[in-house]
């Protein structure tokens, strides 16, 4: 069963009087364990579709399915516990907690969803030493680097074990070395823990080291 699959899918926003296609006809299948970014111009539609396969807008028209639900089938609830339970997200400005550590930070999808407070101090010290963050478990986002922020980010987005992680521009913010070294991080949890990685990206660095490329051009994906 493909992770995503995404069938005739189109997106279209209304500014003042104009409608605009974001996303027109859209049908892309995305294998389990596939390390795949959606690459081309601003304004193609990478981000678009990477927001509606997780669920954080809705397609105007089209089908889509997520680890095997119908996203167009499921209540508002229901879409907000598959995000949970089975979507890990990894935003360009970090979306962290600024008032939490950075434990704290990683642990708070393990909160919402009601994992026990010791299995969940262990769970977030074991991500957080895996993402080579180990002694800077107490500090807050303020008091953390660009590319730390971004590892907390990280491990935050993988330690509920999701069956897919969804990056939107995760380097746009980070210098060359920090963003592949995030970019090998990454791939890393990716085959050793086989979840399936979507990035948004124009970073040819990122390209490089995605195994497969999915072109999007005027909302199209290109031949």
């Amino acid at each position: 069963m493909p992770s995503v699959r995404a069938e005739r899918v189109t997106k279209i926003y209304q500014q003042d009087s104009v409608a605009v296609e974001a996303l027109k006809d859209v049908d892309l299948e995305i294998a389990e364990g596939e390390f795949l970014a959606l690459v081309g111009p601003s304004g193609s539609g990478k981000s678009t579709l990477l927001n509606l396969i997780g669920g954080l807008d809705r397609p105007t028209a089209g089908r889509l399915w997520v680890a095997g639900e119908e996203l167009g089938q499921l209540s508002r609830r229901a879409l907000a516990e598959l995000r949970l339970k089975r979507i890990g997200f990894v935003f360009q400005e970090y979306n962290l907690i600024p008032v939490l550590s950075a434990i704290e930070n990683v642990e708070y999808v393990m909160l919402l969803q009601g994992v026990p407070d010791a299995e969940r101090r262990e769970r977030a010290l074991a991500i957080l030493n895996e993402v080579g963050l180990e002694g800077l478990e107490d500090r807050r986002p303020g008091e953390l680097s660009g590319g730390q922020q971004q590892r907390v980010a990280v491990a935050r987005a993988i330690v509920a074990a999701p069956a897919l992680v969804l990056a939107d521009e995760p380097t746009a913010n980070l210098d060359s070395a920090t963003g592949a070294a995030l970019m090998d991080l990454m791939r890393r949890l990716n085959e050793e823990k086989r979840v399936t990685f979507v990035f948004s990206t124009h970073d040819p660095m990122v390209m490089e080291r995605a195994r497969r490329l999915v072109r999007l051009k005027d909302g199209k994906i290109a031949s």
